[in-house]
């Protein structure tokens, strides 16, 4: 199944501040012909860092979250601004979220959410050798930075406001690179 099926129509549906819902007719090669609909993310995409303190010591964001209704435990995150770079989006978001920059950042994945109905894209960073230095942002509140050793990572995993799919990937992403022959995931 690798042709791609043709793309007879696009149609917006519905549009938001955030979101733009988009109606797809398709063609696919047997002939069938089906519309979709699919949300429409910027084509640059997001960014979620995964800030190291420390060997054993990553930093985590206590955020509201619209979305549940509650404050969840994660990663700083942020879309891509205009031209900026993945690595650059990342110190910005830090800086702003966290309060540190980072002397060190290495994207290490690509990984996409809902993909089936959302073309949204975000690139994990980790952000290494981290020094003070903060960036005003856009958040309406300020936000609660906490230190999370990775030696407690199964009380991390355990946590009912720690549920965010991307910030449990990027976790078990960050403890395989971070403390080499444990038993973390890590993907190539």
């Amino acid at each position: 199944m690798s042709n791609r099926p043709e793309i007879l129509r696009r149609t917006l549906v519905a549009s938001t501040r955030l979101f733009r819902v988009e109606e797809i007719a398709l063609r696919f090669s047997n002939g069938i012909e089906v519309v979709y609909e699919r949300l429409r993310a910027s084509d640059r995409g997001a960014v979620l860092i995964v800030p190291v303190a420390d060997p054993d010591t990553i930093l985590l964001i206590n955020e509201y979250s619209a979305g549940t209704d509650s404050y969840e435990l994660g990663f700083p995150k942020g879309r891509i601004d205009g031209e900026e770079s993945i690595l650059d989006a990342a110190q910005r978001e830090l800086r702003e979220e966290v309060g540190y920059g980072a002397r060190r950042l290495e994207h290490i994945r690509t990984v996409t959410l809902a993909p089936g109905y959302f073309g949204h894209t975000t690139h994990i960073v980790l952000a290494q050798d981290l020094y003070a230095d903060r960036l005003q942002g856009d958040e309406p509140e300020p936000i609660e930075v906490i230190p999370w050793s990775l030696s407690n990572f199964d009380e991390l995993m355990a946590r009912s406001d720690f549920t965010e799919a991307r910030s449990i990937m990027a976790l078990y992403m960050a403890r395989a690179a971070l403390l080499p022959g444990d038993s973390g995931i890590r993907i190539e």
